[in-house]
């Protein structure tokens, strides 16, 4: 499987093709799908450009990407620096109205047992974002964790040896737990191909996006979230 992921906390300055408002999404999710993307990963906005988790701004965002290509899985952030921040955002979640499919969850965050539950009672699956070896421990000692939609392994390290390292660690406590949840690894601006093609070497799902980097494998800066989808296809022939 290989997940779009079309912008991220970044902003529209950062790149002038980044999808910021629901038509934008909706048209990048379009174009993604038609490159070869099988699911995608937004994370919606209010009308100043901001992240939001606001029902009605992921509502708008939610029914414009479905309306452009039913039947693709999506999902949002969940991340907790995203305003109104920390346990406050738990309220905005709670009434969603118009749900995605599932959400990413990070570990490392204070509150992430109680957003998985949350979430999970809402009928919405989980992604549980793994940073590193101490999130794997706290991930497959939750509950929670075997009703996960799956294991986000994701390497924010820069150096590939290094983001390589991080990834087998997480992948031997994910092991040693007896985890059987699919896998989905990827890595982030200058490790963003290498750990793309582990991941395809491990036969794991992949992402690729904005989000993730805005360079193309060749180094050149990528014109648009469809391009980076397209490199990716290209290599995994």
């Amino acid at each position: 499987m290989l997940q779009a992921c079309l912008n991220g906390d970044r902003l529209r300055s950062d790149h002038p093709a980044l999808p910021i408002t629901a038509e934008q999404l909706a048209r990048d999710a379009e174009a993604v799908v038609r490159a070869g993307a099988n699911e995608l990963h937004v994370h919606p906005r209010g009308a100043d450009g901001l992240e939001s988790l606001e029902p009605q701004d992921v509502a708008a965002a939610v029914l414009a990407i479905r309306a452009a290509v039913p039947g693709i899985q999506l999902g949002l952030s969940t991340r907790s620096p995203i305003r109104p921040g920390g346990r406050e955002r738990h309220q905005p979640m709670r009434s969603w109205s118009v749900r995605p499919d599932y959400v990413s969850v990070n570990l490392v965050e204070e509150d992430a047992p109680d957003v998985i539950s949350l979430m999970l009672d809402m009928g919405i699956g989980i992604e549980a974002g793994l940073w590193s070896k101490a999130d794997a421990i706290r991930f497959v000692g939750l509950p929670d964790a075997a009703r996960c939609l799956r294991v986000l392994i994701e390497i924010n390290e820069q150096d590939e040896a290094e983001g390589l390292e991080v990834c087998r660690a997480i992948t031997e406590v994910l092991d040693s737990a007896g985890s059987t949840l699919p896998r989905l690894l990827h890595g982030y601006e200058a490790t963003k191909w290498s750990i793309y093609r582990e991941s395809l070497r491990l036969g794991l799902d992949a992402r690729v996006g904005f989000e993730d980097g805005f360079l193309m494998p060749t180094g050149e800066r990528a014109s648009d979230n469809a391009a980076l989808i397209a490199a990716a296809r290209k290599i995994a022939v």
